[in-house]
C-alpha cells in the first residue's frame, strides 16, 4: 500500500499574495497577518509572523550570516485562514462580473476585494 502525500491539488486559490488573513484555528487562532507566499499544489499558506518556528543556521560568511537560533514562518493550510475583509473583517470570498472583469467580492457586504 503507497503512502499518501500532501499533494492535494487546489484548482482555484481565492487568496492573493499580499492578502491580510485571520487564522481561525490551530495555535495561532485569531491571529491577522499578511500573506507572503501560497502554495497551490501543496493547498498551504505562508502567513507574516504566523506560525513561527526556531531554526538552527550555520555561520556563512559569504553570505554575510551569523549563527546561531533564527526564527522563521512555516506555511499553514489555506483552510485555516480567512481573508479579512477591510470594512466588516473576517469573510468568505464571492465572485462577481464587474464590466468585462472577475473580481472577488465580500460575501458579508459585497465590496470588492481586488
Amino acid at each position: 500500500m503507497a503512502l499518501a502525500t500532501a499533494t492535494t491539488k487546489h484548482k482555484h486559490v481565492d487568496i492573493k499574495r499580499n492578502d491580510t488573513v485571520k487564522v481561525i484555528t490551530g495555535r495561532d487562532a485569531g491571529k491577522e497577518g499578511r500573506v507572503l507566499r501560497i502554495f497551490p499544489k501543496t493547498g498551504r499558506v505562508l502567513v507574516e509572523h504566523i506560525s513561527m518556528v526556531k531554526k538552527h543556521v550555520h555561520p556563512n560568511p559569504q553570505r554575510n550570516i551569523k549563527g546561531g537560533i533564527a526564527e522563521q514562518e512555516t506555511p499553514i493550510s489555506m483552510s485555516n485562514v480567512m481573508l479579512v475583509c477591510k470594512q466588516c473583517g473576517p469573510t468568505r470570498i464571492g465572485h462577481d462580473f464587474r464590466g468585462e472583469k472577475k473580481v472577488r467580492t465580500c460575501k458579508k457586504c459585497g465590496t470588492t476585494l481586488d
